[in-house]
């Protein structure tokens, strides 16, 4: 299997990347900025989300696409530049005859309650919101394809660099509303969340829908 992770020098990208080298697969790894030590089985390439026909060429021959892309936090034009990139990685992956495309998304976007999303509940953080609209949207828009065999991850709402858990392997999945634990917590390492894509790359359980995990 031969996969293509946009946005790999990232949190997220460098967690699957490793990932993905240790079960002994072959990934092209794409930044913005590549590193120049790569792991066995993984080719770090320099490429623009933002040029759509270059990405093609370079997602060509890839049985999978996994996006981890974001424009950065402190991007202050974070919520169109995300929209812009994940629409251009999205045009690309169609143009390169991919079929299999794996988004991952944010928290955000899920249910706290039947008809609240968590960005829009009043203790959101600020910092994160404009970023978190932007992967909402993008979410409406990619429901609207039908030319992709296309998935979204929503992390769970505390995966950040202080959930020291590790790579665990064991995690319960979700669809649209928080994966909470006995004390009302929704938590995932960013290795286990590596672990949960690299599992949906190679046995598919969801097709063009959203899902997510937690402990």
């Amino acid at each position: 299997m031969k996969i293509a992770i946009i946005g790999a020098t990232g949190f997220v990208g460098t967690a699957l990347v490793n990932e993905f080298a240790h079960r002994g697969h072959r990934a092209t790894a794409i930044s913005r900025n590549p590193k120049d030590d790569a792991p066995h089985g993984i080719t770090y390439v320099k490429a623009d989300v933002f040029d759509t026909a270059n990405l093609a060429e370079v997602l060509k021959g890839h049985d999978t696409v996994i996006s981890a892309y974001n424009p950065g936090w402190d991007n202050p034009e974070i919520y169109d530049d995300y929209l812009k990139g994940a629409r251009s990685i999205q045009q690309a992956v169609i143009k390169a005859g991919v079929d299999r495309f794996i988004v991952i998304g944010g928290a955000g976007s899920l249910y706290v309650s039947s008809d609240l999303q968590l960005v829009d509940t009043p203790k959101f953080p600020e910092e994160y919101k404009q970023g978190a609209l932007a992967v909402r949207d993008y979410l409406n828009v990619l429901k609207k394809q039908k030319d992709l065999d296309w998935v979204f991850f929503s992390p769970a709402i505390e995966m950040h660099k202080g959930i020291a858990t590790g790579r665990t392997g064991k995690y319960r999945l979700g669809f649209d509303s928080p994966v909470f634990d006995d004390q009302h917590r929704n938590t995932l390492s960013v290795e286990d969340l590596a672990f949960i894509i690299a599992d949906e790359t190679e046995t598919p359980r969801f097709r063009r829908q959203r899902f997510t995990a937690g402990y």
